[in-house]
């Protein structure tokens, strides 16, 4: 069991505890070697087996390796025991952006600027080939100088995981931000589908509360299936114009990332962050980690298989 002071794999000291969930808890901690900070998310093995999840956490590992941007939580190292897989993360100290959004609405220049980092980070992920598909504001960090990070990959999709029709078929997300599309169970484009939560995010930094909400989730199931929103006296036009193009129900006809990043709204004060490359040689290396990594699992799980023979 994981206690405050104690060390992991001989290298980290775990701090407290930020929060926990189903199958994880997720620690700050310290590097011993370089001092660092880090936040170790700590998976129990087990929990995870019983529920079929090892692949969503092995895509988890290999779509943070694919991604480094500084509006991305980095993932720095996995490791892996009998009974648990260690993620160490970059460590981002600000909170949830869900914390700042649920005291009030947030000024339009502070919500704009959210808005841009999302909207750099998200548009990197799809060149990469990933869609997130559970963007949220609790999914979404500040670091000390209030920065947004977007953080928990653990339902994104790779291009690999489509079908033949080139399309997804799974339904994932947080009900409030999920694009029609994906509520109506057919095959979507998880590009499209993350541009409608990415504008549901920017109506909450807004307004301070949800544009589709109903006590009665299929009749909020309903108003998200027709578009069914009003905006709030206080958003400015150009703002309304935007979010109705993104909150556009019908996915063929809702504009696109290119288009919302050449909008006028969206270009005011807008500061490009800066995004280093990786290397060949230090992506190869980071693949050839995934695989190790993936193999030690692997002989892991099978061994506690073997063990439990019911799971």
């Amino acid at each position: 069991m994981e206690q405050k002071g104690g060390v992991l794999m001989q290298r980290y000291e775990l701090g407290r505890l930020l929060g926990q969930g189903t199958f994880a808890k997720v620690y700050h901690a310290r590097n011993l070697i370089t001092g660092m900070s880090v936040a170790i998310k700590i998976i129990d093995k087990e929990k995870i087996l019983k529920v079929g999840m090892i692949e969503q956490i092995k895509r988890e590992i290999s779509v943070m390796r694919l991604i480094r941007h500084p509006h991305v939580v980095e993932l720095y190292e996995v490791m892996a025991s009998k009974t648990k897989i260690y993620f160490v993360m970059e460590f981002v100290k600000g909170g949830e952006l869900f914390d700042k959004v649920s005291k009030g609405k947030l000024n339009q220049d502070d919500a704009r600027r959210y808005f841009q980092q999302l909207i750099s980070a998200v548009d990197y992920c799809h060149s990469r080939g990933v869609c997130h598909r559970d963007l949220k504001p609790e999914n979404l960090l500040l670091d000390e100088d209030g920065n947004l990070k977007v953080s928990d990959f653990g339902l994104s999709a790779l291009a690999e995981t489509k079908h033949q029709d080139g399309l997804l078929h799974t339904t994932c997300g947080t009900p409030a931000y999920v694009a029609p599309e994906v509520i109506n169970r057919r095959g979507y484009d998880g590009a499209k589908a993350d541009i409608w939560s990415c504008g549901v995010i920017l109506y909450v930094l807004l307004a301070g509360f949800l544009p589709f909400r109903d006590p009665n989730l299929m009749e909020m199931y309903r108003k998200i299936g027709k578009g069914e929103f009003k905006f709030p006296n206080w958003f400015a036009p150009d703002v309304r114009r935007l979010l109705s193009k993104i909150l556009d129900p019908n996915p063929k006809t809702r504009i696109s990332m290119a288009k919302i990043m050449k909008s006028s709204w969206f270009r005011k004060g807008l500061q490009k962050p800066t995004i280093t490359q990786n290397k060949d040689e230090e992506l190869s290396l980071w693949i050839l980690m995934d695989y190790l990594v993936f193999v030690r699992m692997e002989i892991l799980l099978n061994q506690q298989k073997t063990q439990n023979p019911v799971i």
